[in-house]
């Protein structure tokens, strides 16, 4: 059974700086990002994040993305990889409670 790594959940991560909340902005609108889980994988670090829309209060979305490993955010689909990002998501959504709550709603 392959290792698993320990999975960092993103408050604050000192080598990248990403602190939640922190602003986001689409075409369509804008707001802050309030959680996120996060796992750093050999080759890049997906992430799931809880959007709060700043234009209609109580507004949520949630985006699938990842990092490169040196940090800089990538337009492409997140892809989970293995056995290893997917335990380490779990475990990083587990002090994500309001994310951890709408994802439960989607899979129940």
């Amino acid at each position: 059974m392959a290792s698993v790594r320990k999975a960092r959940v993103t408050t604050r991560s000192p080598k990248r700086g990403r602190q939640v909340p922190r602003p986001f902005a689409f075409h369509w609108g804008g707001g802050n990002i309030i959680e996120e889980a996060s796992f750093t994988g050999e080759y890049a670090e997906p992430s799931i994040q809880l959007l709060e829309y700043a234009s209609h209060a109580g507004s949520y979305g949630v985006r699938f993305c990842y990092y490169s490993l040196d940090g800089r955010f990538q337009r492409s689909p997140m892809m989970i990889d293995g056995t290893d990002t997917l335990e380490g998501l779990r475990v990083a959504l587990k002090s994500t409670p309001k994310l951890r709550a709408l994802l439960k709603r989607l899979v129940a």
